[in-house]
């Protein structure tokens, strides 16, 4: 990873380092990319693509995760 950048993460500015890609991301915040859906300035991203899109500084990312219960 290399620099900071800022990003807007689930409705909030947040610097992370520079260098992630969207499964990257959500492994450096400990989300599992399976359980999470993504959407990247404003459009939802196909899970199979998280390996492929690279986080660019001011990205706009809302990130929702499932939560199993019953």
């Amino acid at each position: 990873m290399s620099e900071q950048i800022q990003v807007r993460l689930n409705g909030k500015d947040r610097d992370i380092a520079g260098g992630h890609s969207v499964r990257t991301l959500l492994e450096s915040l400990e989300l599992h990319p399976g359980m999470v859906v993504v959407e990247l300035n404003k459009e939802i991203l196909e899970r199979d693509r998280y390996n492929d899109v690279d986080v660019q500084g001011g990205d706009m990312i809302e990130l929702v995760h499932f939560v199993g219960g019953g």
